[in-house]
């Protein structure tokens, strides 16, 4: 199928097309963008300067990519927002792009990202993530693999979110969450092992033991995380999952959310 543009949207001329594109009435592409093969880009969606958009995406009505940051410290230099390849980006989302000519926003492949979500600037989806309805995500953020944000889920500036973890809604997470496991409540709590979306993702029932074993360890023994480290590295067999919460533990300097100060 050839590319597709419809006569009432705006395309600049600088802007990048690629092969097999459709872009309904009334979209804004900008200059300095570039989208590529196989997408769709719906009506009342804005494509705005900087953003470098990859294969087979399809972006619904009224979103904004590589929106202006809102940050003080951005003074309107040229910035970026990268998406993958194979994303559903529904109604109404927001996705600002960076504040410096390094780095940027970026968006991994094949996400679902759910209506009236925004993403901050600078921040990193990583691939096959669920974002809900109505999530923020604030700037500088990380959020992994495979991890769902249900629907009003927050996540505040600096935070980061490790693989195959899942948000429950309305939660609000202010700082790091290692992988594997359920967080919950508010103040956000340890709500158990991922179990279920684990399995589908093809973890053994003795990779969930252990991710199981470990977390008892960190959040239900009382103890500090440096203490759990030491019991998780004599206690769990080395291995995938294991390597995941240490590292990811020891990445962010203890600091996790859910412990009190006095045990990180």
């Amino acid at each position: 199928m050839a590319t597709s543009i419809s006569p009432l949207a705006h395309v600049d001329p600088e802007a990048k097309i690629g092969n097999n594109v459709t872009i309904h009435p009334f979209a804004f592409i900008d200059k300095n963008v570039e989208i590529g093969d196989g997408c769709e880009i719906m009506s009342y969606t804005s494509i705005i300067r900087g953003t470098r958009m990859g294969t087979d995406n399809k972006v619904y009505q009224g979103s904004i990519i590589g929106a202006d940051p809102q940050d003080f410290r951005w003074k309107g230099e040229e910035t970026y927002c990268y998406i993958g390849n194979r994303n559903v980006i529904r109604e109404h989302v927001i996705i600002n792009r960076g504040i410096a000519s390094e780095g940027g926003t970026r968006i991994g492949n094949e996400s679902f990202i759910m209506a009236e979500s925004h993403i901050g600037h600078d921040s990193h989806l990583k691939d096959h993530c669920v974002i809900g309805n109505g999530v923020t995500i604030a700037g500088d953020t990380e959020v992994g693999e495979c991890t769902i944000l249900s629907s009003g889920a927050m996540l505040h500036e600096n935070s980061r979110v490790g693989d195959w973890v899942l948000i429950k809604g309305g939660c609000r997470i202010a700082g790091n969450v290692p992988p594997y496991i359920i967080m919950a409540h508010n103040p956000a709590s340890y709500f158990g092992v991922n179990a279920v979306i684990l399995r589908k993702g093809g973890y053994t029932e003795d990779e969930i033991d252990d991710i199981a074993k470990a977390y008892r360890h960190i959040y239900q023994t009382g103890t500090s995380v440096f203490n759990a480290l030491r019991r998780i590295e004599a206690d769990v067999k080395p291995g995938k999952v294991r390597n995941g919460i240490t590292e990811f533990i020891n990445d962010v300097n203890l600091k996790i959310v859910a412990i009190p100060r006095d045990l990180e």
